[in-house]
């Protein structure tokens, strides 16, 4: 078994000696997915139970929306069960933790100190187990639903550094079934990478080319200024006694993967007062943006540096990046103000809310 990298397979560890790295193994494997990750040298699993709510909730999506995304492309039948959704919540949390602690021990050994954990769990359909009708909606269920645990090394980037910024490109339309986080979206992204300038580290969707709804694999925030007579310093340095700017992100209406981190920022800008509201940024408006940031359960915050953009929407469907004009959006190269206050406040909470790890031993 690789040292960096194991699989769990419905409760039995893989004895595969070439685990995939998780991009791949999601590109071959259907279903809905959540990836999170492990805090203070592996002793913390990241936010997990609101991880594990948003996974049996795209697999329910999926389920009564879209199966072909939960069971495979070439499905010819599924389940048609009325309570089979209900039950997977209640299952999938259980079967998918089960799976965790198989492997947990053994992973947690392996990784070196300053490394942390990095698992995807996926939830997939398997279509060879629907005639089931002689056993109860529970069984059913089990039988139904594969849950596979991808474990890997990763190594959280530090927070502030000038060289660890994020530069971001919009490139691309949102996704389809926004609600869900599922595999398939791993292989339709790829086809984005032709628009990817160089340096590049985070793609941005957008529908029109001017309201930015999130990133490929991020959600996108941006700490607007609105128009004043202040000065953006002294209208950030002191956010409570003034209502000059707010941070905005797009809602999910809008069409985008409701993140874990991205709730959970906007329960942070409640708690601390800081001016919010839930409106796609736009690119018009860019001369107002004082910080930008973007959010995973990986990177937790991190700040953005440079934005670029097309200078023509309409000519994006068949260029690659070479052939495009670019217009660019500059930001400080270390976090501002409001970004690093959320992410201290973050990394507060990743304590008191962090699932044990002991637990899976």
């Amino acid at each position: 078994m690789s040292s960096c990298r194991f699989l769990v397979i419905n409760g039995v560890v893989s004895p595969t000696s070439d685990v995939p790295p998780v991009s791949s193994f999601l590109e071959n494997h259907p279903g809905a997915y959540t990836t999170s990750r492990t805090h203070n040298n592996g002793s913390f699993l990241l936010f997990w139970e609101r991880h594990l709510r948003r996974l049996a909730d795209s697999a329910r999506i999926l389920y009564e929306s879209r199966p072909e995304l939960l069971f495979g492309q070439q499905i010819t039948k599924f389940p048609k069960s009325p309570s089979l959704s209900s039950l997977s919540e209640s299952l999938i949390p259980s079967l998918v933790n089960n799976s965790l602690s198989k492997a947990m021990s053994i992973a947690l050994n392996e990784k070196k100190n300053g490394e942390e954990l990095a698992i995807t769990a996926l939830v997939s359909g398997n279509s060879n187990n629907c005639d089931v009708d002689e056993v109860d909606e529970e069984e059913r269920a089990l039988r139904v639903l594969d849950v596979y645990v991808h474990i890997g090394i990763y190594i959280p980037p530090a927070f502030g550094d000038g060289e660890n910024g994020a530069r971001l490109a919009v490139v691309g339309r949102g996704r389809d079934v926004a609600r869900a986080k599922f595999s398939d979206w791993v292989k339709l992204r790829k086809r984005l990478e032709k628009l990817r300038p160089p340096l590049v580290t985070e793609l941005l969707l957008s529908n029109d080319g001017d309201r930015i709804l999130e990133g490929c694999v991020t959600n996108f925030f941006v700490v607007c200024r609105r128009e004043s007579n202040g000065s953006a310093g002294e209208i950030l340095g002191d956010h409570r006694s003034t209502c000059s700017f707010e941070v905005q992100t797009a809602p999910i209406n809008d069409g985008l993967l409701p993140g874990v981190i991205r709730k959970i920022i906007i329960e942070v800008c409640s708690r601390r007062g800081i001016p919010f509201r839930e409106v796609a940024p736009s690119w018009s408006n860019r001369k107002l943006w004082e910080e930008a940031f973007i959010t995973s359960s990986l990177r937790l915050v991190q700040h953005v540096q440079t934005i670029c953009a097309p200078s023509s929407w309409e000519l994006l469907e068949s260029q690659t990046w070479k052939e495009l004009a670019w217009e660019e959006k500059r930001f400080e190269e270390t976090p501002g103000v409001i970004t690093a206050e959320i992410q201290g406040e973050l990394m507060g909470l990743a304590g008191t809310e962090g699932y044990p790890t002991s637990k899976f031993i």
